[in-house]
Order: C-alpha cells, then sequence, then structure tokens
C-alpha cells in the first residue's frame, strides 16, 4: 500500500478523470512574448510538470481583456485569436506527455497594478488608493465595462476550448481586480455591484456563467483568499458567505489562500510560515461548499497527505514544490519520498525575478525555465573529476558532474556534508535547507563519486595530481573586524558557532543583522534568550528579498528581539558591548556577543593553484559570497560544463 494513499488515489473534477490529488498551482512564469503569447519555452517548463506525473498543470495569469488594463511584459493574453497558436500548443504538448491543463484567467489587477499610465488611471471597483501610489485614485468601472470584461471571459474561454485546454480558473485573490469587486474595503458602490454580499459577487458569478456558457464541459474553478491578512481585510466569515455564492454560480472546484498586497507574505509564504500555513483558509470554506476545495501553501508531500486525510481539504495544490522537483508526483508514485528535490521556500529566484520582470528560476533547480537547453547527456570523454569543497556548490558541481558520466572525488575538511547550510539550516523554519544536504547525499550515492570527510586540500596535495578537472568550491570566511577591542574575548563567538551549538548565554547581542544574524537572533529568541541585534546599516535583513523580510520582520517584533540599526560596534567587553548610534553611544549587557559581520571570499587555494600552472574552475562563495541559489545554479552550470 501507498504510503500516500490519499495524494496518489485517482480524482475527478468535473469531466476530468485525474491520476492523483494534486494540482500544479498557478504561477507566473515571466517567459511569455512582450504581447503576451506564450513561447516554446514556457510551454517546455509546463510540460516538464506534467510528464513528472502531476494531475493538473495550473497555468499563470492570462488577460483576458486590454480595454481598460494593459498586462505587464512577460504576462500572458488570450484577448485575440492570435493567442490561438501558443494555447493550442501548449494544450497539444501536455496531452502528448499524458497531462492536464487548465487556463487560469484574470481580469486584472487594478489597484495593484505595477505600473501607473498618467494617460489612463487605474481601474477598481471604487475610487481605491492605488496600492504602490496612494496619492493616485483609481477609476471605478462603470456597468457598461464591467459588462465588456465579462463578455471577453466568454471570448477567451472560448479560445481555450477551442485550443484544447482541459478546464479554467479565474484568478479572484490576494486584492486583484475581481476581489477588489467582492470585499467591502475596496467595494463602496451603491448599484448592483456593491452593498450586499449578493451583489459584491455578482461580477464574479457573471464572469463564472460566461465561462461555462462559452467553454461547455470544461471545469472551471476560482481562487479565492479567505483572509486577507491586514485590519479591515477580508475574514473567514465574510468569505464563508462569498463561496457559498461563488459555488451556487456553478464551480466545479475551489482553490482557497490567504493574503493580499498589504500581506504580501502569505501571497508567497517563506519559509519563515512553515509548513501547511494556510490550510486553515481550506478548512474554512469546507465547511460551507460541497464542492472539491484545494489547500495550498507550503504543502510538502507528508503535510499534503495529512491535510486530505484529515478532510481538511479535498485537494492538494503544490507551486514552488513542483518548480523545485517537477518529478514530485511521479517519485511518490514509485515510492522515492526520499528523492524529491526540496522547496527551500527562499522566494529568490522564482517570485524574486518575477518581481522584476525576469523569468522564473529556482534556487535548488538550475533546469528551471531552461528544460530544453540544459538537459544533461553523456560526457564525450569521461574525466576524472576533483571537487574540493562539500558545500551547496561543491555538491552540485559533483552531482552534475557524474551525471554525465564522469568520476568525481570530493574533498571536505569537515567531518559532515553540507559547508554553510550546516549552520545556516539550524533553524526549524529552514529544515528544507537542511533536508538538501540529505538529498544531495543520497543522489550521489548512486554515482561515481566518492565522499572524503576531515581532508583539507592544500595546493601541493597529492589528491590533485591525477585530476583531468579541478572544481573549487572553498566557501569563504567570516569577517570579524579586528579595530573592535574586546573583539577576540572569551564571550564572543562566530555566527557559525552559535548555529552549531556553542555554549551561549540567556542575555546575546548579535553584532551584525544580516540574513546570518537575524535568523540566527530570530531562532535564539524563540528558543526564550534575551537577544538584541546591533547593526550599522539602517535596516535589518537587507540582503533578503523582501517578501521573506516582511515575516522576519513580524517575527522578530513577536519574539522580543529588540534592534538596533544605524549602530556601530564600538568595544566589546565581558558584561556585554557598547556601539555608536544616532543620538550617541549605548551600552547592551549581555552574557555572549556573537560575531555576524559578513563573509569574504576563500580564494588562497584558488590563487596557489593557479600560481602553479593549474587550471581550476571556482564557484560559489569562493567567487562572490552570495546566496544559496547563486551557489547551486553555478555549481550545475560548472558540472554541466565539465
Amino acid at each position: 500500500m501507498s504510503s500516500y494513499p490519499h495524494l496518489l488515489a485517482p480524482l475527478t473534477l468535473g469531466s476530468l478523470e485525474l491520476p492523483n490529488h494534486v494540482v500544479m498551482l498557478p504561477m507566473g512564469t515571466e517567459m511569455g512574448t512582450h504581447e503576451g503569447l506564450f513561447t516554446e519555452r514556457e510551454i517546455a517548463y509546463y510540460t516538464e510538470r506534467a510528464a513528472g506525473g502531476v494531475g493538473l498543470v495550473m497555468t499563470g495569469i492570462s488577460a483576458v481583456s486590454q480595454d481598460y488594463e494593459q498586462i505587464n511584459p512577460g504576462l500572458c493574453r488570450v484577448d485575440t485569436d492570435d493567442a490561438l497558436p501558443g494555447l493550442t500548443a501548449l494544450a497539444e504538448s501536455i496531452h502528448a506527455v499524458g497531462g492536464r491543463v487548465s487556463l487560469q484567467l484574470t481580469a486584472g489587477l487594478g489597484r495593484n497594478i505595477n505600473v501607473v499610465d498618467p494617460e489612463r488611471l487605474p481601474i477598481s471597483a471604487s475610487d481605491n488608493p492605488h496600492y504602490a501610489h496612494p496619492e493616485v485614485l483609481c477609476r471605478p468601472l462603470e456597468v457598461d465595462e464591467i459588462a465588456t470584461i465579462v463578455r471577453r471571459f466568454g471570448e477567451a474561454a472560448a479560445r481555450a476550448k477551442a485550443a484544447g485546454i482541459d478546464a479554467i480558473d479565474i484568478h479572484g485573490h490576494t486584492g486583484y481586480l475581481i476581489d477588489q469587486f467582492m470585499s467591502p474595503v475596496w467595494n463602496r458602490r451603491d448599484d448592483q455591484y456593491g452593498g450586499s454580499v449578493e451583489n459584491r459577487c455578482r461580477f464574479a458569478v457573471e464572469i463564472i456563467q460566461a465561462v461555462k456558457a462559452a467553454a461547455p464541459g470544461l471545469p472551471v474553478s476560482f481562487r479565492l483568499s479567505v483572509d486577507h491578512k491586514f485590519p479591515g481585510g477580508r475574514t473567514r466569515e465574510e468569505s464563508q458567505r462569498i463561496a457559498v455564492v461563488l459555488a451556487a454560480a456553478g464551480l466545479d472546484f475551489i482553490l482557497a489562500d490567504d493574503g493580499s498586497y498589504e500581506a504580501m507574505d502569505y501571497v508567497f509564504p517563506p519559509y519563515y510560515l512553515g509548513d501547511g500555513c494556510m490550510v486553515p483558509a481550506a478548512q474554512a470554506l469546507k465547511e460551507v461548499v460541497d464542492i472539491p476545495v484545494v489547500a495550498c501553501g507550503n504543502l510538502d508531500p507528508d503535510t499534503a497527505e495529512q491535510v486530505l486525510a484529515a478532510g481538511h481539504a479535498d485537494v492538494a495544490g503544490v507551486g514552488r514544490g513542483l518548480i523545485a522537483d517537477p518529478q514530485w508526483c511521479a517519485k511518490l508514485a514509485d515510492g522515492r519520498r526520499e528523492d524529491i528535490r526540496p522547496c527551500i521556500r527562499c522566494n529568490a529566484m522564482c517570485v524574486g525575478n518575477a518581481f522584476f520582470a525576469l523569468p522564473i528560476g529556482c534556487s535548488v533547480n538550475a533546469q528551471v525555465g531552461f528544460e530544453r537547453e540544459r538537459v544533461l547527456t553523456p560526457a564525450q570523454t569521461p574525466k576524472h573529476v576533483v571537487v574540493v569543497g562539500g558545500g551547496p556548490a561543491g555538491l552540485e558541481a559533483a552531482r552534475v558532474a557524474a551525471e554525465r558520466g564522469h568520476r568525481v572525488d570530493v574533498y571536505e575538511r569537515d567531518a559532515a556534508l553540507g559547508g554553510v547550510l550546516r549552520p545556516a539550516a539550524t533553524p526549524d523554519f529552514k529544515k528544507e535547507l537542511h533536508a538538501m544536504i540529505g538529498w544531495w547525499e543520497r543522489q550521489i550515492a548512486r554515482l561515481p563519486v566518492t565522499v572524503h570527510l576531515g581532508v583539507e586540500i592544500t595546493a601541493d596535495s597529492p589528491e590533485l595530481a591525477g585530476a583531468d578537472e579541478i572544481v573549487l568550491a572553498t566557501g569563504s570566511t567570516p569577517l570579524v573586524p579586528g579595530t573592535i577591542p574586546g573583539i577576540d574575548g572569551p564571550n564572543v563567538v562566530g555566527v557559525i558557532e552559535a548555529h552549531l551549538g556553542a555554549d551561549l548565554g540567556r542575555r546575546v547581542v548579535v553584532a551584525g543583522g544580516g540574513l546570518s544574524g537575524a535568523d540566527l537572533a530570530l531562532e535564539l529568541a524563540q528558543a526564550g534568550r534575551e537577544v538584541t541585534i546591533v547593526e550599522m546599516t539602517d535596516e535589518i535583513a537587507r540582503d533578503l528579498i523582501v517578501i521573506n523580510r516582511i515575516t522576519l520582520l513580524r517575527d522578530l517584533a513577536a519574539a522580543g528581539v529588540r534592534t538596533l540599526t544605524g549602530h556601530t560596534v564600538l568595544s566589546v567587553d565581558e558584561g556585554g558591548v557598547v556601539a555608536r548610534g544616532p543620538e550617541g553611544d549605548v551600552r547592551v549587557d549581555a552574557d555572549t556577543v556573537v560575531t555576524a559581520f559578513g563573509v569574504r571570499p576563500a580564494t588562497t587555494l584558488a590563487e596557489q593553484l593557479t600560481a602553479a600552472g593549474r587550471t581550476v574552475r571556482t564557484v560559489g562563495d569562493c567567487v562572490s559570497p552570495a546566496k544559496v541559489g547563486e551557489a547551486i545554479n553555478g555549481g550545475f552550470l560548472v558540472g554541466a560544463a565539465i
């Protein structure tokens, strides 16, 4: 019997018979043409996930209208017949691998639109302030304009059906235009589209009906945010009433999530929010509707199975997990749960790229967006490759080189693999990052890779003599300013040692408020310690993607962490630190001072080998300290190039 009987059981959604209870959630790819049409690159991305066995692939948003709002470049549009060839190619490609595809249709962003055009005011349900530019008031849609958008939904649905698309999803969540009509915080109309729940849902209901009439037989779903997570936003009880109205309009299933632009971290939940962070939203809708409910929000296979088994939802929605590993479902079906590459929930190269209108990538999967180009093929001439450093860059380079048929020796000076990941991933909220170490260990165990632990390689080490290729992934070394009096005192430890379990007192000062220091401060405070961060810049964790930073700062405040930004450490003594800030010097009492001043590349070995005439490939922090995604992606490219 399968360990995941609920996830892997066949599923019926409307007229669709699906092989399992997993759907790939809609996520923008930014892979479309500038005009918003599907590209071969985007089709290959979706097809790879369908081939990996997911029950239903749901695309990112596709605009049904350009009448009153211009879609952002790179996002898709289906408002003209020019979209038909791309839609047809998408459906045919996914069907060719046995998959099914749902097209998500959007009415637009409304008050959330990225760029304010002075020639055309943003639209909304009422005269709401624009989200990013509150001095700009949106223009309420006229009744005839609402009718035009509803008609455009029908036209787009007809194109989808003609192209062979299997289902339609309506983009109604997180404060976008349809949501602005449904929510009293944004809808102050006094016509038939405002006032009561039924009136505020009228726009959405007319859209559902138009889609079903134009594409008969296609299942229709709707994505609803149950809790907007900001004061005045929609809450559970209001959303339950809305869900009842939408279900009665003819929905076949409904997707439940939380968040809004005012609570952006719930739209793209980072690792701080933990497993299944939006399952309560699905539970709330399960209480009031009879149609299947899709749960989402940091669902790994085990959490997803538990949610379905408990009856909290009917279907598991997986987004970034399927970016990280398109074979998520196939590996579960094959009994290979341990081989699923973990999504580390960092948001760095998926959401982070999309925020800058760049095609999405993935911190742990360098083939995302390059499904056709970065196919690993056998090397023409197998080589002996020596990799120095068993951190993320070195392990990925070793894995990829071995996948191509090379014989690889990995030398790690510590007693365990993982490099910087071992200390960085000690908090429970980073358990998926820590799981990457075990994933690499399992992958290289089946490949021609030999790991040598506790071996430090120098320029004259005999282990390098027979190498055809040398890859240096030697990482970085901590920066500790030697000019600070007392910085070498007995009560001072480095951030890495602190993460790895060094003896710390009850009162801790973390000197340095970058991501490493801030995460440690949160971990220590949640464990009951009294923590102060001293940071010389004006921001904590300024190197962290803004979405994740929202949660981090909220959690630091909730845990009682004191933050002194704009302060420079002047001295350390046995009783704490003295720091200088905008209002003068301040003393912070502490039992332990943790240094988290940053790192610098460990370049010595590369310089020595190069000087000796050896050709080396360098990757990861020894080139330039960066995030784990850059290290892993760099390791992939180095391994693939050998």
